[in-house]
């Protein structure tokens, strides 16, 4: 396996932690690759687009650019650095107001300031280039494109071995996997890619936390957004760990596991 083996990276975490959704891996290209059809073609919205990729077959790739925003959730094209922040969001994501979208609210946030404040806490996001792609590993061509970060969906018990994984190299016991505050996209692609201008290095994101994206994903699933670099620290860590050398921790039988008491 070379170092930039996306593909090769995304197997062995795929067999390594049981997965049985497909890892996919996030870039940017000046070049449209052939064949690679507009993120509308499967739906509107990103979470909605990656979710359906990683559980099915029918299509291994997506993008989106400046050019293709015609029926694309404009806060997906704001996440990913393609048009500026719209205005109303902050209204329509805390309290909502009169003359935005007719008063809707989804009430995620106390005010319209704290949705600001945290625009700018995260810092202007910056595309990828002309096209930013998201591919399942196992579609990457040879040694693949110079990937940004890879978004693995699972279960719970799944994810959490994969946070394991994460710190077993790290000695920092708090901040190598976080849960951020926002939109469902910005935990699979603007953040573990690097899209946003402050995001916090060498850190993998977990969640989502956006109930509005309750409807799509089944309860149990969860996800987790890695940095390109992380994942390659993983794959080298997976033989020399827990995930491998104590598997049956990791992936107790559910019939033998001990029964759990209540207080």
């Amino acid at each position: 396996m070379t170092k930039t083996d996306f593909r090769e990276i995304g197997a062995r975490l795929k067999t390594a932690f049981r997965l049985t959704t497909r890892p996919l891996a996030v870039y940017g290209s000046e070049v449209l690759p052939e064949g690679i059809p507009p993120m509308t073609g499967v739906n509107r919205c990103f979470a909605v687009s990656l979710y359906r990729m990683a559980t099915g077959n029918e299509v291994s790739a997506i993008y989106v650019s400046a050019d293709t925003s015609e029926g694309c959730c404009m806060g997906g094209l704001y996440h990913v650095g393609y048009i500026p922040v719209p205005n109303d969001i902050k209204y329509f994501v805390s309290t909502g107001r009169k003359d935005v979208r007719g008063g809707a609210a989804e009430f995620l946030k106390a005010s319209p300031e704290l949705v600001e404040q945290c625009t700018l806490a995260a810092g202007p996001i910056h595309p990828p280039g002309k096209y930013l792609i998201v591919q399942a590993c196992e579609a990457l061509r040879d040694a693949g494109p110079e990937v940004r970060s890879l978004c693995c969906f699972g279960t719970g018990e799944q994810i959490r071995n994969m946070a394991a994984l994460i710190h077993f190299d790290r000695d920092d016991p708090f901040s190598p996997v976080i849960v951020p505050w926002g939109s469902s996209c910005s935990t699979f692609i603007t953040f573990p890619a690097g899209l946003a201008e402050n995001t916090p290095p060498n850190t993998a994101f977990m969640g989502p936390q956006d109930p509005t994206q309750n409807h799509s994903l089944p309860p149990e699933m969860m996800a987790l957004g890695i940095p390109a670099g992380m994942a390659e620290r993983m794959v080298k860590n997976l033989d020399v760990s827990f995930i491998t050398r104590r598997p049956q921790v990791a992936f107790p039988s559910h019939g033998k596991r001990p029964d759990r008491q209540t207080a």
